[in-house]
């Protein structure tokens, strides 16, 4: 089951990386809205993913490893184009907190599934918020341009400040979650 709509929903994700790659460096004017609109529509596709697996009953280990993976690539190539123009030290801890984050938590649910347990670290509901917060203020970040006098790029960035206080807010969920089997001896 490769070519499923929800599969097909991921590959454009992951295909969509480099796409805002170049947007994001092309010395035209409107490249900075197009990048920040093209990352909020590959964001989009991480939801209705989910959302199709589960209504057209097409899950898949396919999906259940790639759809984590485009999530934590397009947003880590995210966080580094945006510390690439801007890199006061805010915004560099941002960017480094939520990657490290993200991998510590993936080795931590790899290990977990390992013994048997990943469920006690399955995504939670504040994983969710998390996630919409960094898809929004990600777009509003990459896109640059204030919008009706609003200034989208602070708002992007207050936003992912928020997103970084409730990755680690997660991280210490997901890690108690699984302190009893990281304690225990062999």
């Amino acid at each position: 089951m490769l070519w499923t709509v929800p599969n097909v929903l991921t590959w454009l994700r992951i295909l969509a990386i480099p796409l805002v790659v170049i947007l994001f460096y092309l010395p035209l004017h409107w490249a900075d809205p197009a990048a920040g609109l093209l990352f909020a529509a590959a964001g989009i596709t991480d939801s209705l993913d989910g959302y199709f697996a589960r209504r057209l009953g097409q899950t898949s280990r396919l999906g259940a490893f790639l759809d984590p993976v485009a999530d934590k690539l397009i947003v880590a190539v995210a966080l580094v184009l945006i510390v690439s123009k801007d890199p006061r030290w805010m915004v560099v801890l941002m960017a480094i907190v939520i990657i490290g984050r993200e991998i510590a938590i993936s080795a931590l649910r790899e290990w977990m599934a390992e013994i048997g347990q990943r469920t006690k670290v399955a995504v939670s509901r504040l994983g969710k918020y998390k996630t919409i917060l960094q898809i929004v203020g990600l777009s509003m970040m990459l896109y640059r341009w204030d919008l009706f006098g609003l200034p989208i790029y602070l708002i992007g960035f207050v936003l992912m400040v928020l997103a970084a206080i409730l990755t680690l807010v997660s991280m210490f969920d997901y890690l108690r979650a699984a302190w009893p089997d990281l304690r225990r001896t062999d």
